[in-house]
């Protein structure tokens, strides 16, 4: 198993190349059930969800058998009572002396979950053994990225092996990235302009290769380590800028994009849309940086993705 591919549903048709291999204590399960403890937005805390369908993917129990699917909302101040975990644990089928158990680890999990700053832990399958045992059988566990700086031993255990390289980079210069599949490479400051380029790349029959938010407050070394990432990136034909300058001012994403072109080499066309503060110094320093064929100004956010578009696909 080491070093080949694994190709899941969770991995994508690219697969993830396996570093580790864990060895486990195989056990006679006699019943198999989910356990999850999540946060929900509707009760504002936490909510655990159990079924007695455990082994398979909950979405196919919800969808084809929703009555056994069981929330609990939970009081985030004092914890799930004592009522809520037999009311789950009978929810489960566990027999009358089998429910002691069960509540332990139950509230075992919850207490990790309050513990570790967790925003989700999954237990699918949580097991019942032929010997009469409660198990944890699998389990994924998310943790809150924003309560590293109190869980350092947690988050130093993370395995960067098995993430995407480009938001490895990118987050080691603060960038928010996250990879797609298509061809244009975006670069935009602020998430919600974020989303209306990637969309306009789409009304216009494009597709974008990934969502890359540089920020309010961004260097120009942080915008030169974007389009490293970005050019790097084989599938991506060109790139779109879209910036609105507010206390990011044009003229420094200018600078920015000028010296990154310049520094790594740039072949692949940019496009560039800026609207803002110092807007037309900015669009000044992109004319005079002398590499039209690859620095290309636009003249607003529609100009900007059919020219990616036609760059991109000879549309």
């Amino acid at each position: 198993m080491l070093d080949q591919t694994l190709i899941t549903k969770q991995t994508g048709a690219a697969g993830i190349n396996v570093g580790k291999v864990f060895v486990v204590e195989k056990l006679n399960l006699v019943r198999e059930m989910y356990f999850s403890i999540l946060m929900d937005r509707k009760t504002s805390g936490p909510v655990i969800v159990a079924s007695p369908a455990g082994g398979t993917a909950i979405e196919d129990v919800a969808a084809a058998t929703p009555e056994l699917i069981f929330k609990q909302p939970v009081n985030i101040m004092t914890g799930p009572t004592d009522a809520e975990l037999e009311g789950l644990a009978k929810n489960l089928g566990f027999d009358n002396d089998k429910i002691p158990a069960a509540k332990e680890i139950m509230l075992n999990l919850y207490t990790m979950f309050r513990e570790t700053d967790a925003t989700m832990v999954e237990i699918n399958p949580l097991a019942e053994t032929a010997g009469g045992d409660v198990f944890a059988c699998d389990a994924k566990i998310n943790f809150d990225d924003n309560a590293e700086f109190r869980r350092k031993d947690i988050h130093a255990q993370r395995d960067t092996s098995q993430e995407d390289p480009r938001e490895v980079a990118a987050a080691e210069f603060d960038l928010n990235y996250i990879g797609l599949d298509g061809e244009i490479g975006c670069l935009v400051n602020g998430a919600g302009l974020a989303m209306a380029t990637m969309d306009i790349i789409q009304l216009n029959g494009g597709s974008p290769a990934n969502f890359l938010d540089v920020g309010g407050g961004a260097t120009a070394n942080q915008v030169q380590k974007a389009f490293e990432i970005l050019d790097a990136d084989p599938k991506v034909k060109c790139c779109l800028v879209n910036i609105f300058g507010g206390i990011m001012k044009c003229d420094t994403i200018a600078n920015g994009i000028v010296q990154a072109a310049k520094n790594i080499g740039l072949k692949k066309p940019v496009i560039i849309r800026l609207e803002g503060t110092n807007v037309e110094i900015a669009k000044k320093v992109i004319d005079d940086a002398g590499i039209s064929d690859v620095l290309i100004n636009a003249a607003d956010l529609d100009d900007a993705a059919i020219k990616a578009c036609e760059v991109a696909y000879g549309k």
